[in-house]
């Protein structure tokens, strides 16, 4: 039984309580980020929205003073985008875009192998916003790309805010720049409740 502070969710306390693993390979939590603001992103190496790496890290320059941490989970659902080891991945991940927020162990994040994480993640913001003209669903099917419906994670870089007390408050597209001002609207509002 999970013992939660008064007024803590019981979903938030899914969220805290699921193991999770360091890209380096030890055991963690996102509890040790309980208190901070999150941006949660299932993250490539081998797709066309791989820049956002270098925004993803700006943004986490911008605002970790404030109580801001991302959080890159790598995952190989999406034409394989993502095939390296552990090692590879955070390799390419420091060397060409200098990343410095915390990078966890390759998951999956659709599917019936999806990791609890996604799992819970979905279950508390099943529809992602969209804030392009041309939705990206349908710039994939545009390519001949076949995707899963909603609620499923559409792609890669699908992004999720959690509060400080691990409320997910929402969940942006993959093709959501970390720049938007939608997201920054979204991280500011949280970062400025006490």
């Amino acid at each position: 039984m999970v013992e939660m502070a008064q007024g803590e969710t019981i979903l938030s306390a899914r969220i805290y309580d699921i193991p999770v693993e360091k890209i380096t390979g030890e055991p963690a939590s996102l509890a040790d980020y309980k208190g901070n603001v999150l941006l949660i992103v299932n993250v490539a190496s081998k797709c066309g929205l791989t820049g956002q790496y270098e925004a993803l890290e700006k943004l986490y320059e911008r605002f970790r003073g404030q109580g801001f941490v991302i959080t890159g989970f790598p995952a190989n659902d999406f034409r394989a985008q993502e095939p390296g080891t552990n090692e590879e991945i955070q390799s390419f991940c420091m060397l060409n875009y200098g990343v410095t927020f915390p990078l966890f162990s390759k998951i999956t994040v659709v599917g019936a192998g999806r990791h609890p994480l996604y799992s819970a993640l979905i279950a508390a913001q099943p529809k992602a916003t969209s804030l392009a003209e041309n939705p990206f669903r349908e710039k994939l099917k545009g390519y001949g790309i076949d995707t899963l419906p909603e609620p499923e994670i559409l792609w890669n870089f699908e992004k999720f805010v959690v509060s400080r007390t691990g409320e997910v408050v929402r969940r942006f597209s993959p093709d959501t720049v970390p720049d938007a001002p939608e997201l920054i609207a979204a991280i500011e509002a949280e970062l400025a409740k006490a």
